[in-house]
């Protein structure tokens, strides 16, 4: 909680900046607010900058965002490829509904498909960034995504979270679009290697039961 309020301090010119930008394009609210599933199954409101047009997900492909979305508006395409949408959800982490770093919190229609094993997604606090954020994001196949996220919950450490934090700069530059299968089908992160809690040996991959 400590650290999100001294990041919501310095990232605030750049949180002031991007209103004044969307404000200018349409005039339309700054915040997109969603309901989301956080930690043992209990739902909260997540926050974001807004970058799509006023009831997009109403729209077009609905939730899956894919590059070039007609939907998305030119603020919003700078914010988003900067990742400075998600900034607002460090007050959802000091709130104590999220953490700087777990598992990406999920809507309720897909957390009802989840198997046993992927409900352990739900045993920790959902993050800003994670385990899967650093290895590939929304490129990954939606079950290979659940299965870095579980592998997470199963290894986490104070030494873990802190690889996470020095690979996500380099994460953001990668993108947040999912396509127009939401991420089925891709290639998966899942067939290379994986450091274990130590970061020092591989782990053999697990396919979700």
């Amino acid at each position: 909680m400590i650290g999100a309020a001294v990041r919501l301090v310095v990232t605030s010119p750049a949180l002031a900046l991007a209103a004044i930008g969307i404000k200018l394009e349409d005039r339309g609210p700054l915040l997109f607010r969603q309901r989301r599933v956080g930690q043992g199954g209990e739902e909260f409101e997540l926050l974001k900058l807004r970058t799509m047009i006023v009831g997009a997900e109403r729209e077009g492909a609905g939730y899956a965002v894919d590059r070039g979305d007609p939907r998305i508006t030119r603020v919003g395409r700078v914010l988003r490829r900067l990742s400075i949408d998600e900034l607002p959800q460090l007050w959802n982490v000091v709130r104590g509904e999220m953490s700087l770093i777990g598992p990406r919190p999920t809507l309720r229609y897909q957390v009802e498909q989840y198997t046993p094993r992927q409900r352990k997604r739900l045993d920790v606090r959902p993050g800003i960034t994670g385990w899967a954020q650093v290895h590939g994001r929304a490129a990954l196949p939606w079950d290979e995504r659940i299965e870095l996220d579980v592998w997470y919950v199963e290894n986490r450490s104070p030494w873990l979270d802190l690889k996470i934090i020095a690979k996500t700069p380099r994460a953001l530059l990668g993108g947040t679009y999912k396509g127009q299968t939401g991420g089925w089908g891709k290639k998966s992160a899942l067939n290379s290697t994986r450091p274990d809690s130590n970061g020092s040996s591989p782990l053999p991959t697990r396919k979700p039961e």
